[in-house]
């Protein structure tokens, strides 16, 4: 049901006043494996153009689905759930999802894999990794006109389906929250599904707790900065408005489990 994209063949109706027979002019047909998919008369390109247009790296070029390995923790099988859950409802999909944990629980290669199933269904996506995005719209600056480059921000407004990986990772200076909000509440506004993952959660880890508060050592100024920056929640690095946006947007599904590159070492 996952497998990777196929070659689908376009179809265009020679007059404006023509129906498709497939879908009747909805744009969405049912497939027998499938479920609900992109009518060939609405694909634009062949899927190996949808596939390069989705920016997926490739160090997840061969995630999916179907090799996502779940450990004995059950929030990882949750969220497998939750992911196949979307690709086979798209598009009779009201919200995204959000994947909160720490590195190294499969945030990554879930949001990869729900791209590549929704391209395989013939349905445009794009992925990105935040922190990459901002560097894209600062390069992008025009001084003169004093915008960002339309080519770089029409992909993240339009797409049918956006994969937002590492939420919050970067520092929240008043620019960076800025176009984080113009970003999100862009596709907020459109009602566009949007996918998100993040190190961060609601809470503060409890694990994560100062040990000032204990009777270990104190920590030293460096460590302490680097302890609160670990410590802080979503709402810290995004700020309270996006955050609620997020509520409305997206089900929170919370990972937990260790970090799978460790365990390769």
């Amino acid at each position: 049901m996952f497998e990777g994209v196929k070659e689908s063949a376009i179809s265009k109706p020679e007059s404006e006043g023509d129906v498709c027979d497939q879908c009747f002019g909805t744009g969405t047909k049912i497939d027998p494996e499938k479920g609900a998919i992109r009518c060939p008369c609405k694909t634009r390109g062949s899927s190996q153009k949808l596939l390069h247009s989705a920016r997926i790296p490739s160090r997840y070029a061969n995630c999916s689905l179907d090799n996502f390995r779940v450990s004995h923790d059950s929030s990882q099988e949750k969220a497998f759930l939750y992911a196949g859950r979307l690709v086979l409802d798209f598009p009779a999909v009201d919200k995204g999802l959000l994947f909160m944990g720490p590195a190294g629980v499969g945030k990554t290669h879930l949001a990869v894999a729900i791209i590549k199933g929704l391209l395989a269904k013939g349905f445009p996506c794009v992925f990105y990794e935040f922190g990459s995005l901002l560097k894209e719209i600062q390069d992008s600056y025009n001084p003169i006109s004093k915008s960002s480059e339309l080519k770089v921000l029409a992909p993240v407004y339009q797409a049918e389906v956006l994969a937002l990986d590492e939420l919050g990772a970067t520092m929240p200076t008043d620019w960076v929250r800025d176009t984080m909000y113009q970003i999100i509440n862009k596709r907020y506004n459109d009602r566009k599904l949007t996918i998100f993952t993040t190190n961060y959660l609601d809470e503060i880890r409890s694990d994560l707790k100062s040990p000032s508060d204990s009777a270990e050592r104190p920590m030293g100024r460096k460590e302490a900065s680097e302890r609160l920056r670990e410590m802080a929640t979503l709402e810290d690095r995004i700020g309270s408005r996006l955050r609620s946006r997020l509520y409305e947007m997206c089900t929170a599904v919370k990972i937990e489990g260790d970090d799978y590159r460790r365990k390769k070492i």
